[in-house]
């Protein structure tokens, strides 16, 4: 069978849900990939700039009425906020595989991280390597918001202790908790094939015995959906917007007294709103990460005067 391949570049904040847009019209799943690389002296490297998102469609005797559908959906979701037109290029089947593959480059993160697609071995054997289907969208770990979650995790994993992932997506953020020494990490998300594509990517890195993926929120977590109810580490990769109705719902209920709560996902832009709301909840911030116009905050209880 020959492919169509679908593309087109577009601001960090909108690729997941171009992503969500071309993956109904991709069984096999949809790319998301940096555009360009930033180097610098003190690290490998971190993507910057727009990202690609690219899906490849079954060219078939249906394929003028799939890109118009395609077109179609991409102008109604450009409606919301302004989009490019998409890249449509016909791609024989004995490229395609090959064509898939090129987009995906190992992603190193922090000192001890590199994100690999499943079908990729690693020759940097000073990193952990955590390996993600690339034929799914979300957590892919291009971007910058999981980027940051992940340079924080390696900082503030509980060795041996328990970890919530709250919005686990792909589950990399409990896999990745897991390889770095966690003992336990329990991931919920409203989405049930986040939840089965979670549960895939722990089945590959040899991991699941150690997670429980569950749909679900913070209420559920709150009302016995798991064997605890505490965690020494709470992660929330999310929208800002987002993590304010958790905050809302009782996810500060989810860490241990002297815990930590990672949440990432915010616009450098919505900082004087966010801030603000998190204070009152008693929050204090113990350090804060950036990459482009993504902030993740490190988090933990104020000691409260007695």
């Amino acid at each position: 069978m020959d492919w169509l391949e679908v593309s087109l570049n577009v601001e960090p904040e909108l690729a997941e849900a171009v992503a969500e847009v071309l993956g109904r019209f991709a069984p096999n799943g949809v790319i998301i990939e940096s555009t360009a690389i930033k180097n610098d002296q003190e690290s490998e490297g971190y993507p910057i700039g727009p990202l690609r998102v690219t899906a490849y469609v079954a060219f078939d005797d249906e394929i003028d009425k799939t890109r118009l559908e395609i077109e179609k959906a991409l102008w109604y979701l450009g409606r919301i906020r302004p989009i490019p037109l998409p890249e449509f290029k016909p791609l024989q089947e004995a490229n395609w595989v090959e064509a898939w593959k090129k987009h995906y480059k190992p992603i190193p993160i922090g000192k001890k991280l590199i994100i690999l697609p499943a079908w990729m071995e690693t020759s940097d054997d000073a990193r952990i390597p955590i390996r993600i289907n690339p034929g799914k969208a979300f957590g892919t770990g291009t971007h910058p918001s999981t980027q940051l979650c992940l340079q924080m995790l390696e900082k503030y994993v509980p060795a041996g202790g328990n970890v919530f992932d709250i919005g686990c997506g792909s589950g990399i953020l409990s896999i990745a908790a897991i390889k770095l020494g966690a003992q336990h990490a329990y991931g919920v998300d409203i989405d049930i094939e986040s939840i089965e594509n979670a549960i895939e990517n722990a089945t590959t890195e040899n991991v699941i015995r150690q997670i429980d993926f569950t749909h679900g929120s913070v209420e559920e977590i709150k009302s016995g959906l798991f064997d605890i109810q505490r965690a020494p580490l709470v992660l929330a990769n999310i929208l800002a917007h987002i993590l304010i109705r958790l905050l809302d719902h009782g996810l500060t209920d989810l860490i241990e007294p002297s815990g930590i709560l990672i949440l990432s996902g915010i616009l450098e832009e919505q900082l004087p709103e966010f801030v603000p709301r998190i204070h009152e909840f008693h929050l204090q911030i113990l350090e804060q990460g950036k990459i482009d116009d993504w902030v993740a905050l490190v988090l933990q209880r104020k000691t409260l005067p007695k």
